[in-house]
């Protein structure tokens, strides 16, 4: 009987070193080398020199200048994802050997709407932690509409919608605008009504006019003229609540201040929010089980609220605020 051909015996893989690896995911996940030196605490040559060195090993390339930024090609890409997994497997690894008492922890990167994270998110972690102990969050505050690098984080909890091939988008909360000021600011007016609001000094948002909710309630329409601007709805519910003035708000946000009464809806008027909080993630990441699990939780916290009511100023009991 003829013996098989023997197969060529393969070239054994020569492992570049653990640095490199590092910047190259790194650079993919910043889509920079300068701010992946910065949090290696490397030279911006060192990167570069790390990617090149990467690139001639492996007879391909990995990054492509587009403006400003070093955007990894394909290849790059899903070598840099590959990587991240290996790392924290690693990482895991190195982990339960140093304590293998202590059960594996998942650490996401989660970039978060400034004003979700304060005034709302960061109340609730408790309960995450006693859900699912084995989650770290490592929280990164956003405040502009337009969402940073969607692959720089494992989730993302923005405003903008991220309409990119292999991404989850989910829309968290569909919620409404409400008027809500503290009891001390209300008590400066004697037999309040509704008629009074124009009055009184107004909160402004600066992604927000007053004046679709005083349409609304059937009060003269003007935009206030004075008045604090605010860039951050978590900072101007804290003012409202030191009784700077009357603020609109979305319902989500300022559910604990009502709830715990330092601040009180102003009449049953409500109107339809334009901004969301979109929860967004790359599909294929390593981490989507503990990703997955944050998510349900997310979409839990809000599904436990949606029923909870708050009377107005006017002692009204308005209907739900929001819906999950």
């Amino acid at each position: 009987m003829a013996k098989s051909p023997a197969k060529p015996a393969q070239r054994p893989v020569h492992l570049p070193p653990l640095q490199a690896l590092r910047a190259l995911e790194a650079a993919t996940r910043h889509r920079s080398f300068s701010r992946a030196a910065e949090e290696l605490a490397l030279t911006h040559s060192a990167i570069s020199h790390h990617i090149r060195a990467l690139e001639t090993s492996l007879g391909t390339k990995l990054f492509q200048r587009t403006g400003s930024q070093m955007t990894p090609t394909s290849v790059g890409a899903r070598l840099a994802e590959q990587v991240r997994g290996a790392l924290d497997s690693i990482e895991s690894a190195l982990r339960e050997a140093g304590n293998s008492a202590a059960p594996p922890v998942t650490r996401l990167q989660v970039s978060v709407m400034a004003d979700l994270a304060n005034a709302w998110l960061i109340r609730r972690l408790p309960s995450l932690h006693a859900q699912v102990p084995s989650l770290d969050l490592h929280l990164r505050l956003h405040a502009e509409i337009t969402p940073p690098d969607p692959y720089s984080v494992d989730v993302g909890i923005w405003h903008q919608r991220i309409d990119l091939p292999g991404f989850e988008c989910h829309n968290l909360i569909e919620d409404h605008v409400i008027a809500v000021a503290s009891p001390a600011l209300l008590a400066r007016y004697p037999g309040f009504t509704l008629a009074d609001v124009p009055r009184m000094p107004m909160l402004r948002f600066a992604l927000r006019p007053w004046r679709d909710w005083l349409e609304a309630a059937g009060l003269p329409g003007d935009e206030p003229e004075r008045g604090p601007i605010f860039q951050d709805a978590g900072l101007m519910l804290q003012s409202a609540v030191a009784g700077l003035g009357v603020a609109t708000a979305r319902a989500q946000l300022a559910h604990d201040y009502l709830a715990s009464g330092e601040l009180v809806q102003i009449g049953p008027t409500r109107i339809p929010s334009s901004l969301h909080y979109w929860v967004t993630w790359r599909e294929g990441n390593p981490r989507e089980k503990a990703i997955q699990q944050f998510h349900a939780w997310l979409e839990e916290q809000v599904r436990q609220e949606a029923g909870h009511v708050h009377p107005g100023a006017d002692g009204s009991t308005p209907a739900k605020r929001f819906h999950a």
